[in-house]
């Protein structure tokens, strides 16, 4: 549950980002196309053809993202058609030398776009081409002619904004992480004992309510499995609560343990854990935890050179297509009970098993 409810945070930034990036190929579209007319009708013929091939450029990384949703290759295709259009400009000077001022929206760009360390590679491969075009001349009636101190200046304006661009984005990532750690503290608090690191109630019913809805779909079998510690009192009264705080801690130690990988095993309250079992019969599920009760009844726990020998009960029982999650853990409990009075340390309803625990094991194993 903790890594679905950190994967939903990753995945809505990342769709936010997403976002982000096709509503910039939106105006880089719209800029470029403005700026296409009107120098359409100053007679720059030429300029004109670049800034409205740009603008289609753009809205096919648009049409990319959110026809295909594919934002990695309409990343690609913004980014390196900026870095193309911002060529031009230096080569040509734009309109009266004044094209290399727009180089300044590289950097910022180039970090949101690929992040911290692609964006500062990209940005340090368009400054030496950039500074390439500036500085060595070409045998071309079309290559603007600057001023070395123009030059200059444009490259350290540029390294200033460059730090400053990256200077925030790592200042955005490191405040990202932080509230993703705050997010997961916070979320493990809701979803986890803090004794004994299981899932507490709140959690198992949620991953019973997903349980529940794959075996409507699916048609598979679902066990639940209460178990109580047998005179849970005695123990804090003998040895007191610290000694029954590490019996609980141990005993969740044991249970997960014993159980699957997708078997979940959580604390119920109090003495109490509840155990989901996903494709497990009842008549599996009572293999199983006659198997757990029979190891805590052999287990001896110790707290400070004390030891301790407890028992549990288990009440068991299967999902059927007309019951719902509060009526199965009610007939459980009620199983379990029935378990208590009979004189505890025992396991109910007490169902016919004709197969031995390792083929019931094996069974579950490869299920």
């Amino acid at each position: 549950m903790q890594t679905t409810i950190k994967n939903n945070s990753k995945s809505n930034t990342e769709h936010s980002h997403s976002a982000l990036i096709a509503l910039f190929a939106l105006v880089g579209m719209g800029i470029t196309a403005a700026m296409g007319t009107v120098s359409l009708f100053s007679d720059n013929v030429i300029l004109s053809s670049m800034l409205f091939i740009s603008s289609v450029v753009y809205f096919v990384g648009y049409y990319t993202y959110k026809k295909y949703d594919n934002i990695k290759l309409c990343s690609i295709i913004i980014i390196y058609s900026l870095y193309t259009l911002m060529f031009y400009l230096v080569f040509t000077g734009g309109v009266e030398n004044t094209g290399p001022l727009w180089v300044f929206i590289v950097a910022p760009v180039s970090v949101f776009i690929h992040g911290l360390k692609r964006g500062l590679f990209d940005i340090a491969l368009f400054l030496c081409i950039t500074s390439i075009i500036m500085f060595v001349p070409f045998d071309s009636v079309y290559q603007a002619s600057y001023t070395t101190e123009f030059k200059l200046r444009l490259i350290y304006s540029f390294l200033t904004v460059t730090f400053l661009s990256a200077l925030y984005e790592y200042s955005r990532e490191q405040s990202y992480n932080h509230t993703l750690e705050l997010s997961k503290k916070y979320q493990q608090l809701a979803n986890v004992d803090p004794l004994t690191q299981l899932s507490n109630r709140r959690d198992a019913l949620e991953i019973l309510k997903h349980e529940q809805n794959r075996l409507t779909r699916n048609c598979e079998s679902l066990s639940v499995m209460v178990c109580d510690v047998d005179h849970f009192k005695k123990v804090n009264d003998q040895f007191g609560h610290n000694a029954g705080d590490a019996v609980l801690i141990e005993l969740s130690n044991i249970f997960s343990e014993v159980i699957r990988h997708q078997d979940k095993v959580a604390r119920w309250g109090g003495e109490e854990f509840l155990f989901i079992l996903p494709q497990t019969s009842v008549n599996n599920a009572a293999v199983i935890a006659e198997k757990i009760r029979s190891i805590v009844e052999q287990h001896t726990f110790s707290f400070e050179e004390q030891k301790i020998q407890v028992t549990v009960s288990i009440g068991i029982d299967q999902f059927r297509e007309s019951q719902n999650i509060d009526e199965v853990i009610s007939s459980a409990d009620q199983h379990l009970y029935h378990a208590k009075n009979a004189g505890r340390n025992q396991v109910s309803p007490k169902v016919q098993i004709d197969r031995s625990i390792g083929e019931i094991n094996r069974d579950r194993a490869s299920s």
